[in-house]
């Protein structure tokens, strides 16, 4: 797929004229029909199509994958000649093409059509281009807000990351192993304007000897037996192997204090805790791992079949068991899912469960909590801490109590965690208003509470440490 600078114009134009936006689809569907698009059935959409405008035209045929005439197609793309380029065959949508905004940017990004649609059993190619999914979206949420000079977004795919890079980074390098991903990533990258350096290639092998401020990756994490391969979603290294040697092979692309942040499936090994897995992995670096969720193998086998459109088909049965034999080969009890950030900076790993809520975008929080984490003195006592605005505290007890059964602080931004403390660490950060130091407010508490301050210090300065890294107090 050639999109040269006239082709460009001509489709920019044609999608700009139509208001095919992500606004624009939304106001045209209403609410119910963009519900169930999103649940894969298109009905309620068709029904809100029929006008034969350009719009419409634009989402029968790309978000809908229906057949749409000729004359509308021409009408709508005015001058592009939708066949040549191979973007439509036969009436029908050849690749989708569909609006995509973030951060008050606007985009179109150009993949493989959505299998599935109104319950459809559709084989994927084995070269299959995933679009804007959860998970490509996740790692956008995730990516830290810096500005830098050169990124690279391994396992680029249909060119998401990029296009989220772009406008913060001066060179964006993106690289993949499948053909047909590349392809579509030049077609995005060009759609949108976007000068960006794609690659053939595995992991770091294209940018051998070369370093980045910036390594992101959505890689085809899949834990699968070799012989499962959609090049997307799996590849053919052995078990978690493709997020190790990712991991492990980061420091020397990286500038120092450069970043790496990927999505990752690992394997929870009998015998073995997930958290010195991924330390090993890590090193000597600073890094901070959240696993999300965690499968047992079943429940990851039947994900990731659904996934491939197999649920239901004869093949279903002999995969299934091949993958479960396979897990219990390689004596893994559970799948660990999530994601791995990494600092390149000397530190440690800290690695935590975390399968609630969290803000969106989370990469601001994750950059100002490797700040914290790092740049934090060694005696705290000297700091004049405030509460950060987000902060709330509740309290339980039986009514008429002297003093509450529990206390909670509870962080409203971020990772929006819940922090159950004592009556003594409430009253050190209710005291937090930037006047007295640190070192100050526990003296005048060690006095209030006739107790050694050496004794109150030892006990609740590492509590107001881990208060200040996770954000209920600034400095």
């Amino acid at each position: 797929m050639e999109l040269t600078g006239s082709v460009v114009d001509g489709l920019r134009a044609a999608f700009e004229a139509a208001n095919y936006s992500v606004e624009g689809v939304a106001t045209r569907l209403g609410v119910q029909a963009n519900a169930a698009l999103a649940r894969n059935e298109t009905t309620p959409a068709y029904a809100r199509t029929d006008s034969g405008d350009a719009l419409d035209t634009m989402i029968r045929l790309f978000l809908l994958q229906r057949e749409v005439p000729e004359d509308l197609a021409h009408r709508a793309f005015p001058g592009v000649d939708l066949v040549a380029l191979g973007i439509v065959g036969d009436g029908r949508a050849r690749v989708d093409v569909r609006p995509f905004a973030e951060d008050e940017q606007a985009w179109w990004v150009i993949a493989d059509l959505t299998p599935g649609l109104d319950g459809r059993r559709e084989k994927m190619r084995d070269d299959y281009v995933l679009g804007i999914a959860p998970a490509s979206l996740s790692l956008v949420h995730l990516t830290v807000p810096i500005k830098a000079e050169r990124a690279l977004d391994v396992g680029t795919g249909c060119g998401i990351q990029s296009l989220h890079l772009a406008n913060r980074v001066n060179q964006v390098v993106a690289t993949d192993v499948n053909p047909r991903a590349l392809e579509l990533a030049r077609a995005t990258a060009a759609l949108n304007r976007i000068d960006l350096d794609v690659r053939n290639g595995s992991l770091y092998e294209p940018v051998a000897g070369e370093r980045f401020d910036l390594i992101v990756s959505n890689p085809p994490y899949v834990i699968s037996p070799p012989d499962s391969q959609l090049t997307y979603r799996e590849t053919s290294f052995t078990g978690d192997s493709v997020v190790a040697q990712l991991v492990r092979n980061a420091p020397q692309h990286l500038t120092d204090g450069g970043w790496l942040q990927l999505l990752a499936n690992w394997t929870c090994v009998r015998g073995e805790d997930w958290r010195d897995r991924i330390a090993s992995w890590t090193g000597d670096r600073s890094a901070w791992a959240v696993q999300r969720e965690q499968l047992d193998p079943s429940e990851y086998v039947e994900l990731w079949l659904r996934d491939a459109g197999l649920h239901g088909t004869p093949a279903y049965q002999t995969r299934y068991d091949a993958w479960m034999r396979w897990f219990a080969d390689q004596n893994v009890e559970a799948i660990g899912m999530g994601w791995i950030s990494l600092h390149n900076v000397p530190g440690e790993l800290e690695a935590e469960e975390w399968p609630y809520e969290i803000e969106r975008p989370i990469g601001p929080h994750v950059l100002h909590r490797f700040e914290r984490r790092e740049g934090l003195p060694a005696d705290l006592t000297a700091l004049h801490l405030v509460v950060a605005d987000d902060v709330i505290q509740e309290t339980t007890g039986q009514p008429g109590a002297e003093d509450p059964a529990t206390i909670v602080l509870r962080r409203q931004r971020g990772m929006r965690r819940a922090e159950q403390v004592d009556t003594v660490l409430a009253g050190f950060v209710g005291a937090c208003d930037g006047d007295l130091s640190v070192g100050q407010i526990l003296a005048a508490l060690a006095d209030l509470l006739d107790r050694p301050a050496v004794d109150v210090l030892t006990e609740y300065l590492p509590q107001i440490r881990s208060l200040v890294v996770e954000g209920f107090l600034d400095y």
